[in-house]
């Protein structure tokens, strides 16, 4: 394909809504909370078994976490990990009908709008 026939697409800034995933919101909501968790272990060099230690999370739940299996974990579990890693959390939502903010994206797209990006 030549580099004049691609069409740049901007997404919506979730990447499960673009590709369709049914529970799209959802799934955001765990990567997002899944990314802190990583990055609380991360900074604060500790494994699964130590974070299992420290939190009283089986290491199992935290490597799944790590591999992006969150299927299993609910949003108040993941914040309830959060705070057991020391964590201030939080959360603030955001409720507006999807057809009339696909639209506002499109619209904002369209006028360059850097937020829409």
């Amino acid at each position: 394909m030549a580099k004049k026939d691609m069409e740049i697409v901007r997404g919506s800034g979730n990447v499960f809504r673009d590709f369709g995933r049914p529970n799209a919101d959802l799934e955001q909501a765990r990567a997002i909370l899944a990314a802190r968790i990583i990055k609380a272990l991360d900074e604060r060099k500790l494994t699964a078994r130590a974070a299992e230690k420290l939190t009283g999370v089986a290491h199992t739940d935290l490597s799944r976490i790590r591999n992006a299996k969150l299927e299993r974990f609910t949003l108040d579990r993941m914040i309830t990990i959060l705070g057991k890693l020391d964590e201030d959390i939080e959360v603030s939502i955001d409720v507006r009908p999807r057809a009339a903010h696909r639209a506002s994206v499109r619209s904002d797209q369209r006028s360059g709008n850097p937020a829409a990006r």
